[in-house]
């Protein structure tokens, strides 16, 4: 992997030994955690579409437009009068009542790269000397790093994660703007590897089986791992007496750590930190192997069922934050063969599990404290392309002009519709959004104050915020 990695164990080692890293971030406040009554936090899981998800083909759909710029898909009506989305989306609109859209938000960029930077970060701008083949540590940190910084942990679990796995091109190339930047490679989010496909090895994006640009394609492995954690850099085996790597499970994980702790190699904290690995409540969260079959049934046995599914319960575990990387290589990149590919491969697990995950949420009292948040780096030409050299059938380009965001939960008044897009679904028509208008919607969701602050690597404060939330309330 490139510099921006983080050191990793063997996948049984890091669920379970790394995970006394994981845990092991705040175990100098483990005994004053356990002691301390909090309130229940606010939590936000930000599903990010890699690639650009197109916004006629989904909540802007322009059925009066001519068809070069309506595309092949009809819409269907919401359970919100005057609401239409597109019609592949039927579950969504049966619940359009708990959730709403922003269909005005714009920034600057037609760049992945960039693209990915501006909305992973929630800043419009490019930092100085930014290089869109890698991440660099004058980015502007990450909103998965910058709540991993600011928020409260609890349950002694990391206050953000990233999962199914770090945003990678097939080429080997580490999208910027998922890491801490500026803050210092120290505040790197979590990232949880839990990815069973390897889009780099492949060239393809198998967790919904196709890929955009017509490479060989190669789908043997289609089970979902229990993750790997990756530790933020600093944090390595060392730092646990070199006894990681003997162990082999968890009861002789536990002895070991334990012996060692007693002969001086850990203090008490320590000791307490690897006591909470047997935590049911903590392995659940971690490991889908145990999860019951209806709830994989009901969010989809595929990666966009698995990692939503995952993200619920580390939300109900008391992760603040957890980002979901849903189509690594830029799957919603849809130059071409779009409508067959959405209607097909993307949409259908799309509307599955976000309404499952609703679901699941509310049943669980979870809902009106989470805010769900879906967007890409940016939205689709309004016209519709066809690139034959590269594709058979037609698609849309980049355009950062204008995308739909999608969001529930949190508080959200279901049944909205935020600002609107002109005729064409080209540019902002009313109530324009900025990347820093979403970054603060994440923010504020999180209950933190205007005044809030991070620190970059130096220690100098920077304003948390620098938009308004948008008017989702």
């Amino acid at each position: 992997m490139p510099t921006f990695s983080h050191p990793t164990f063997t996948r049984r080692t890091a669920i379970q030994a790394g995970a006394v890293g994981l845990l092991g971030l705040g175990v100098g406040e483990l005994s004053a955690l356990r002691a301390r009554e909090r309130s229940r936090a606010k939590s936000v899981i930000y599903v990010f579409l890699s690639g650009g998800l197109a916004q006629h083909e989904s909540f802007d759909p322009k059925p009066d437009a001519p068809d070069t710029i309506r595309g092949e898909f009809g819409t269907t009506a919401t359970q919100t009068p005057g609401l239409r989305i597109t019609e592949h989306l039927p579950k969504l609109a049966a619940c359009s009542d708990k959730w709403c859209v922003v269909r005005s938000l714009t920034h600057k960029s037609n760049d992945h790269s960039l693209g990915h930077h501006i909305m992973l970060t929630g800043r419009g701008d490019a930092p100085v000397g930014f290089n869109p083949s890698k991440p660099l540590p004058t980015d502007h940190p990450s909103l998965a790093a910058i709540a991993g910084a600011v928020t409260k942990a609890r349950n002694n679990l990391p206050p953000a994660i990233v999962l199914p796995d770090k945003i990678v091109h097939n080429t080997g190339r580490v999208i910027p703007g998922q890491f801490a930047g500026v803050m210092g490679r120290a505040r790197d989010p979590w990232f949880i590897e839990a990815s069973a496909f390897e889009p780099k090895a492949y060239g393809a994006f198998p967790e919904y089986e196709f890929d955009h640009q017509q490479r060989p394609t190669d789908f043997k492995r289609k089970t979902f791992t229990v993750p790997d954690l990756s530790l933020p850099q600093g944090v390595d085996g060392t730092r646990f007496g070199g006894q990681l790597d003997l162990l082999k499970h968890l009861d002789a994980q536990r002895k070991s750590l334990d012996s060692a702790a007693s002969a001086g190699a850990f203090d008490r904290t320590r000791a307490d930190a690897v006591s909470l690995l047997t935590d049911a409540r903590v392995r659940a969260a971690f490991d889908l192997n145990r999860a019951p079959r209806r709830d994989i049934d009901r969010y989809g046995n595929n990666a966009f069922g698995w990692s939503l599914l995952m993200a619920a319960r580390l939300v109900e575990a008391g992760v603040n934050l957890v980002q979901v990387n849903l189509g690594n290589n830029e799957s919603w990149d849809t130059h071409g063969n779009a409508f067959p590919h959405m209607k097909d491969k993307l949409l259908p697990p799309t509307d599955k599990s976000l309404c499952a995950l609703l679901s699941d949420l509310e049943q669980r009292g979870l809902l009106d404290d989470t805010l769900i948040v879906m967007a890409g780096e940016f939205g689709r030409t309004p016209r519709v392309s066809t690139l034959t050299q590269h594709y058979k059938g037609p698609g849309r380009d980049h355009w950062g002009s204008v995308q739909s965001v999608w969001l529930a939960g949190g508080g959200v008044k279901g049944g909205k519709v935020v600002g609107s897009s002109d005729k064409t679904g080209g540019y902002p028509a009313t109530d324009p959004q900025s990347p820093e208008n979403f970054a603060a919607t994440i923010y504020s969701a999180l209950g933190l104050p205007k005044t809030a602050a991070w620190t970059d690597a130096e220690s100098r404060p920077h304003h948390l915020y620098h938009g308004d939330p948008m008017p989702v309330w």
